[in-house]
């Protein structure tokens, strides 16, 4: 189970964490977690560029020492990088110290100050111990593309359901969510320049 809008209960819960940014600003965030990979990566890519829009982008480590070459691309196209660890793990599964060393051998390629746990699962402590080195981000729009049960209609109706002004909305560059993706990313971005909407990196 998952929440495509972060409950109240959650932000409760989990106080220290970025779940939007201003309400006041008519502006979207798009994040993008898991890659670079070849397969999707660079299509993303050239649709941002289409649109001349940042986004940022919570990379996985070693997928950006096996594709360096996108990571460049990235960084050169000045979109923003996050820290996602350096093998996707989940923090509720994994022992401090091997999370936090796997954060650093992620770290020395992105020099982020920005950190999205993978699957938005960290312990509470750890969350505080972060907290020191990064702004943790987290999500007000899951948009479900990695979910094989939803359809790539019902992944961009997701995100028009529960965008607002400062939303964070969560793609994954990854090979599973690629349907989804590739249906609903253009149809958000083109919605919401309609809507008069900006697209910002955090």
């Amino acid at each position: 189970m998952y929440f495509v809008n972060a409950p109240f209960f959650l932000r409760w819960m989990y106080p220290n964490v970025t779940w939007n940014r201003s309400r006041l600003d008519k502006k979207i965030y798009l994040t993008f977690d898991d890659g670079p990979i070849p397969e999707i990566t660079p299509w993303i890519l050239d649709l941002l560029q289409e649109h001349q829009i940042k986004a940022t982008f919570f990379c996985v480590g070693e997928n950006i020492v096996k594709h360096p070459t996108i990571y460049q691309r990235l960084i050169l196209e000045g979109h923003r990088i996050g820290n996602h660890t350096f093998n996707h793990l989940k923090g509720w599964d994994t022992a401090d110290d091997i999370y936090f060393q796997n954060i650093e051998l992620c770290q020395q390629h992105t020099q982020s100050n920005l950190f999205r746990p993978p699957y938005a699962r960290a312990t509470k402590s750890q969350i505080n111990l972060l907290n020191k080195e990064y702004e943790l981000i987290y999500y007000d729009v899951l948009s479900g593309d990695f979910d094989l049960k939803l359809s790539p209609e019902q992944c961009y109706k997701n995100v028009l359901k529960h965008t607002k002004n400062g939303s964070i909305i969560v793609f994954h560059d990854n090979l599973k969510a690629i349907p989804r993706v590739k249906y609903a990313l253009p149809r958000v971005i083109a919605h919401f320049l309609e809507k008069g909407y900006t697209f910002d990196t955090l």
